[in-house]
């Protein structure tokens, strides 16, 4: 079976995580946490970038420094995966779901501003398989209405819009490095801060509420608890192993991006026969390569779709069932206005295999696309 996820090893992981052991120091914030934090900071440009055991955790840290009170709204995406909601959902908050753009598939800037109420809050953005939201048109709604932007960035890391790395543009940005992320650690995350001001606040939630960054600084001759807080912090094997990730995430990436181009070439004249749809980028998008998705003309096509790759020993997966036709999106949010876009999506996309290592069984995996088609 070729697998439709595989994690990729540098070679090494392994190295760093005995050295990690050599030093004595195995929990949160040692030399490898503050070697990728270093890196993030650099390579993306944010003011401080705080690894976290998850992007769920930098998702509910994010929903901590905005200091939301029962009953106020976070506008965000239905088609996105439940820690956008759950995030602000523990805070009290309510999620409102507002349909997606039917060609990037990420939250429609043209229908935020009349979903906006005197509870709006913020707004919460998640983009896509690596390709960016309209951000220029969603942070001048934001600053229009007094709101506060995070973005969703889980699949971002290496994307960037207009020349800006995501994750970067509104107030706050979460990053993933689960193990079917373009850069990973099995469970892992991060928070980007875009000002200093709210990176000071950020570190101490991230230490459970309490100052003790600071004093292990030197900036205070002792820590004790000033805010709320939680244990956010990975382990530093977790570093450790994500620091061999980063160091070849320019590699890692091209790498990527030529499987994507493979499969795109591929999928054109499946496009042009009206088969399947292919992924939409736009040309001020600099896009990860994190996945290939096809949107398949319906429901009962793409059941089939998958079925046929899986007689043909190719795994492939659907997406997210839309979170305002949930169980508990129906019990904690609600929707504005119709989300046919989000509905048809999440009836019609399939997920394709891209890790690196697929080349040498890319043919087999297209073959079986072309029969599953047929």
């Amino acid at each position: 079976m070729i697998p439709f996820n595989k994690p990729h090893m540098t070679g090494r992981e392994l190295w760093y995580i005995a050295q990690a052991h050599a030093n004595g120091h195995l929990s949160g914030d040692g030399a490898f946490t503050k070697r990728c934090s270093t890196w993030l900071e650099q390579r993306t440009g944010a003011a401080r970038a705080l690894l976290t055991h998850s992007c769920t955790a930098a998702l509910e840290m994010a929903a901590l420094l905005l200091d939301l009170q029962p009953g106020d709204e976070v506008i965000m995406p239905s088609f996105t995966f439940v820690s956008t909601a759950n995030a602000f959902v523990l805070r009290g908050a309510v999620p409102v779901f507002v349909d997606i753009r039917a060609d990037t598939l990420n939250l429609d800037e043209n229908l935020v501003e009349a979903a906006i109420t005197p509870r709006t809050r913020a707004i919460c953005v998640v983009h896509y398989a690596g390709v960016a939201c309209e951000m220029d048109a969603i942070m001048a709604i934001a600053g229009r209405h007094g709101l506060q932007v995070v973005e969703d960035a889980a699949q971002a890391i290496m994307s960037s819009y207009r020349g800006r790395p995501l994750g970067t543009i509104g107030q706050y940005g979460a990053l993933s490095f689960h193990e079917t992320k373009n850069i990973v650690c099995g469970e892992g995350g991060a928070l980007l801060c875009r000002d200093a001001e709210s990176a000071d606040r950020a570190e101490i939630i991230r230490e459970k509420g309490t100052n003790r960054s600071r004093f292990f600084r030197g900036q205070v001759d002792k820590y004790t608890w000033v805010d709320v807080g939680s244990s956010f912090l990975p382990g530093e094997i977790s570093a450790a192993f994500l620091c061999a990730q980063m160091e070849a995430a320019e590699e890692i990436t091209a790498g990527r991006l030529a499987l994507w181009d493979r499969y795109h070439a591929w999928a054109a004249p499946h496009e042009a026969a009206g088969r399947v749809r292919r992924p939409i980028v736009p040309a001020h998008c600099v896009h990860n390569a994190h996945m290939y998705y096809l949107l398949m003309p319906d429901l009962a096509a793409r059941q089939r779709f998958i079925a046929t790759l899986r007689e043909h020993g190719v795994g492939a997966v659907f997406h997210y069932v839309p979170l305002h036709s949930s169980p508990a999106g129906q019990r904690f949010g609600r929707s504005h206005g119709a989300l046919d876009v989000t509905d048809a999506t999440g009836d019609r996309l399939v997920r394709l295999p891209l890790w690196l290592g697929l080349e040498p069984q890319l043919d087999a995996v297209l073959a079986a696309c072309d029969a599953a088609l047929a």
